[in-house]
């Protein structure tokens, strides 16, 4: 069994090649901003997208997307409005947060997660 970091490495790959195939451009991954890190931030024509991975190697401690509780949304706006508060050429896009919780060989995505 692959380790977790592994195993979150993995994930987000597959969450790139995801959005790559369905015509997202790729613009950050694991970028650093207000204190907090963002997995995934695509782009597709004026819809931005800020995307949480998270994968389970095994369903023992609960289900992937369990882990994005209302603490962790906060973060993720808070680093959010931080990366876009350095690239106000984006501020005009349509903003949204999106989770991809992987399985095992499954890939689930929820949009408009929070």
């Amino acid at each position: 069994m692959p380790s977790t970091t592994a195993l979150g490495a993995a994930s987000e790959r597959r969450a790139r090649r995801f959005y790559r195939l369905r015509g997202y451009r790729i613009l950050a991954v694991n970028a650093r901003a207000g204190g907090n890190e963002l997995d995934v931030i695509v782009r597709r024509g004026r819809k931005l997208v800020f995307c949480e991975v998270k994968a389970k190697g095994s369903d023992a401690y609960g289900d992937p997307l369990e882990m994005v509780d209302e603490e962790k949304q906060r973060r993720l706006r808070r680093a959010a409005e931080a990366w876009l508060a350095a690239r106000p050429e984006l501020s005009a896009l349509d903003v949204s947060f999106e989770l991809v919780a992987t399985r095992g060989p499954s890939l689930e995505r929820v949009r408009d997660a929070f």
